[in-house]
């Protein structure tokens, strides 16, 4: 069973609920309200030996920075780079 991420059209407010059905939507936890809707999550992967980095993008485009030994993100823990040349 996935855990899905949800915001409450309603008071704003965000949470994570576990479902048995992906196109279930339920009510908020906070005011009860039925307005809810499913968020898009983030996806994080390891690479490198353990650095967290984002997960490849499989549509096409720009999947964020690339890490590798010769990199000066090469000790980033992904996602953060501005410390980075």
């Amino acid at each position: 069973m996935p855990i899905f991420e949800y915001k409450c059209s309603d008071c704003g407010h965000e949470f994570e609920e576990l479902v048995f059905d992906r196109d279930e939507c339920p009510p908020c936890p906070k005011c009860q309200s039925a307005n809810t809707g499913k968020l898009m999550s983030a996806v994080r992967s390891k690479v490198n030996g353990g650095a967290s980095a984002p997960a490849a993008n499989p549509g096409g485009g720009d999947s964020g920075p690339s890490f590798s030994a010769t990199s000066p993100c090469s000790g980033c823990s992904g996602g953060d780079c501005s410390n980075c040349g």
